[in-house]
């Protein structure tokens, strides 16, 4: 479990005589937990202090002292404790830009190194003074894992159910979804287990309080807790993790998304695909860690992340790069940890991250336009990417191949690097047959071959915009969608195969030899 882990590591700071450390989370219920099952295990006393409440003892005990509510009193008065305890102070981070309380706290870091006595100091953000920061130890409270997740569901099924369910097939059910939760592993034919399973599968990458408040409500709104709620949970999922403004997630179920071509790019999924079974991992073979697109703008590089995602039938969760390096100024690594730490609890899952030439190269590319952001950014990805330890399979996209760092596109940073040309006739006409399709027009109504030939050297962003654009030509003639009208789109627009055709030759050029062509 991530907090067993987290209680692991708690425990060894206060063994090693480490007086303070700086839990930057809102999660108080699970901050609680973790101190009451180190301070158990190491036979402490654990107390909590808010400017609210003053000092207490976690056990709802007296106030120790009516004149602890300011920060400066308790930390005077901690100065002078000599029990060997946890002090648990909450939300204190701002009252340290009070010179006296940042001298007070670090006078009793002083006294508590030499003991166990340790404060913990939790909220979000915590920005420490320079001369704190040097002396404070940083414990990430990971987002709360499956087996976390399932003792959370159990416990408020208990809780909530008997009360907020009326209906007699509805207590059933939730009986037997209790049934299948108190089990570490269900039965592939027990419904409630399949039902468990996607449930818990949906709350992934909640915070504990989130993953609560949507069970909550699904079990008062309908009276029970099936696979159907999975539905609403996503949905709220989708909104708390674009509120973040660094990811967007596509459920799998959301996910249909279609290909046309990209036969080199199907054959090398499916032979990868193998990583991921039992069989490979018995002959201590690692899943692929991922692929990187490079090409020409619009032939399909942001589409194939989506299609990777629905043929592994794993959802997606795509990173913005270039939004991403705006989040950056300022707390760039720990924005970037919170990132991979969502993709890692949501694991396995596909992280798309799209135009990755913009975090990687900002500045210019040489790192000292951005005082050396850019760099920092580019070697934690690649340090991450080649150590990481969940099922997180990276999909990179990219435009501009001069600004890559050499580093990224070296053999054995990504499994494959595909090469994205511009669409060939029978790639078009897939893609017509497909964009056609998706607007509810037949096809074979169409002389595809002639619309295939006047469409030489566009882009399937390009075809697909001279659809949409010839059927609101249509719409406003009152006429069916014809070939004529199709093409008289396309004589209208200038594809970026002209408009660039230098720069399309010299990725051609690049591109030779040293990337595997998607078709």
């Amino acid at each position: 479990m991530a907090l067993s882990t987290t209680v692991h590591d708690l425990r060894t700071l206060i063994r090693s005589s480490h007086p303070l450390v700086v839990i930057e989370t809102v999660e108080e219920e699970r901050v609680l937990a973790l101190l009451q099952s180190v301070t158990a295990q190491e036979r402490m006393p654990l107390f909590e202090w808010s400017v609210t409440r003053g000092l207490t003892r976690a056990d709802d005990g007296p106030t120790l002292s009516k004149l602890t509510a300011t920060p400066l009193a308790v930390l005077q008065h901690l100065h002078g404790l000599t029990v060997e305890a946890v002090f648990w102070l909450k939300d204190l981070g701002p009252h340290l830009q009070d010179p006296a309380v940042c001298r007070q706290l670090r006078e009793v870091a002083a006294v508590y190194s030499r003991t166990r006595a340790t404060c913990v100091l939790t909220g979000h953000p915590i920005a420490l003074p320079l001369d704190l920061d040097k002396i404070a130890v940083r414990l990430d409270l990971k987002l709360p894992d499956r087996e976390e997740l399932r003792s959370m569901l159990r416990g408020l099924l208990q809780s909530l159910g008997p009360r907020s369910v009326s209906r007699p097939h509805s207590t059933i059910r939730v009986h037997s979804l209790l049934n299948s939760l108190g089990k570490a592993r269900t039965p592939d034919n027990n419904p409630a287990g399949d039902e468990s399973d996607s449930i818990l599968r949906a709350l992934q990458g909640f915070t504990l309080h989130q993953a609560r408040q949507v069970i909550a409500h699904c079990l008062v709104e309908r009276g029970t807790l099936s696979a159907e709620d999975v539905r609403t949970i996503l949905k709220r999922k989708m909104q708390a993790i674009k509120d973040g403004g660094l990811l967007e997630y596509y459920p799998l179920e959301d996910n249909r998304f279609e290909l046309g071509g990209f036969n080199n790019l199907k054959a090398w999924l499916d032979r990868a695909q193998v990583g991921f079974t039992p069989e490979a991992k018995s002959l201590n073979l690692t899943p692929p860690r991922g692929i990187m697109f490079v090409g020409v703008p619009g032939c399909g590089k942001s589409l194939a992340a989506k299609a990777i995602a629905r043929e592994w039938k794993l959802p997606l969760l795509k990173l913005d790069a270039g939004r991403l390096f705006d989040k950056f100024i300022g707390e760039s690594e720990k924005n970037f940890r919170k990132a991979i730490e969502m993709a890692e609890s949501l694991s396995p899952i596909v992280l798309w991250i799209d135009e990755i030439e913009k975090a990687m190269v900002a500045g210019g590319g040489n790192g000292e336009a951005d005082a050396g952001l850019s760099r920092r950014l580019f070697g934690a990805f690649l340090t991450w990417l080649q150590e990481k330890k969940h099922d997180v399979f990276v999909v990179a996209t990219a435009n501009d191949l001069s600004s890559l760092p050499p580093e990224l596109l070296r053999k054995g940073r990504f499994d494959e690097i595909f090469f994205v040309d511009l669409p060939d006739d029978a790639e078009r006409a897939s893609i017509w047959r497909i964009h056609l399709g998706l607007r509810k027009q037949d096809s074979t109504q169409f002389d595809l071959e002639k619309i295939v030939s006047a469409s030489d050297g566009f882009s399937g962003s390009e075809i697909e915009q001279a659809v949409v654009a010839a059927l609101y030509r249509a719409l406003h003639q009152k006429t069916p969608l014809t070939t004529d009208l199709l093409i008289e789109e396309l004589t209208h627009t200038i594809p970026l195969s002209v408009t660039r055709r230098e720069d399309i030759d010299a990725l051609r050029q690049t591109a030779e030899g040293r990337f595997v062509n998607v078709r």
